[in-house]
């Protein structure tokens, strides 16, 4: 038995990501509307009533603005924590189910954990996914992390991490001051050079893939990317590191 992880798109238009093993179907983010869900979903051999749950990391649209109206058209419950649920107009409805920080949610076989990160305006948490001892880590939209996140992801075997923006795109592109600051800070999102640091600290001989997303199209380049990772960890990482756009899927990650 194995663990899918499939990557239906990322980025500032629109973020999800299917994990999925034989017997549990679950989303993590819905940021797109009901159709493009069901376009994606089709593209990987899935439909909505596949699903058997939706958990949000929080509340910004591309990663919770297709929540609700999946719920109430399918009927798909929805995972979230208090402020998440709150913002998206959901917290008390049926088929809403409110978890807290570190909460161990469990699904038919599959298990996933909520791990608090930092992310301005947001109570945003990055999931550790474990099937049978098989690990994967869906960590994105934070400016920097925590030990007890370094923690969690070094036993995954599969890590998806941002790698959001190059630095000298972002300080000589057209975003405004004030939106640069944002991205820079503590609670913004993490520079490729920042997710190559974080993944010097976490790669090991159990890690055996890694997908970079929610690469901005302004700010940032595919190959860039790659080559800041690559540059930190190419010499004891063996496996295979992929890039997740906003077009999606493209592929799948099979662990187990």
């Amino acid at each position: 038995m194995t663990m899918e992880v499939t990557h239906l798109g990322t980025g500032s238009r629109g973020n999800a990501t299917l994990i999925a093993t034989d017997e549990a179907a679950v989303l993590v983010d819905q940021g797109f509307s009901c159709r493009q869900l069901e376009r994606r979903l089709a593209a990987a051999g899935r439909s909505p009533k596949d699903l058997d749950a939706i958990l949000i990391t929080h509340h910004h649209g591309d990663h919770a603005g297709g929540a609700a109206r999946a719920h109430r058209r399918w009927g798909t419950p929805i995972h979230a924590n208090q402020r998440t649920l709150s913002q998206i107009g959901m917290l008390g409805e049926e088929g809403a189910e409110v978890f807290d920080a570190l909460d161990l949610i469990d699904v038919m076989d599959l298990s996933l954990l909520p791990v608090p990160v930092p992310h301005s305006g947001a109570d945003n948490v990055a999931f550790i996914a474990n099937h049978q001892g098989h690990r994967a880590a869906v960590v994105t939209d934070l400016g920097s992390w925590t030990e007890e996140l370094v923690q969690h992801l070094k036993p995954c075997e599969h890590i998806a991490i941002e790698a959001n923006y190059d630095h000298a795109r972002l300080a000589n592109g057209p975003y405004p001051t004030s939106l640069k600051d944002r991205i820079l800070s503590r609670g913004g999102h993490l520079s490729n050079q920042q997710t190559a640091e974080l993944l010097d600290q976490v790669v090991s001989d159990v890690t055996k893939s890694i997908t970079l997303t929610h690469l901005s199209v302004e700010n940032n380049r595919p190959h860039l990317a790659e080559s800041e990772v690559l540059m930190r960890i190419d010499d004891r990482f063996e496996g295979d590191v992929s890039i997740s756009l906003q077009d999606g899927p493209t592929f799948s990650h099979h662990l187990g």
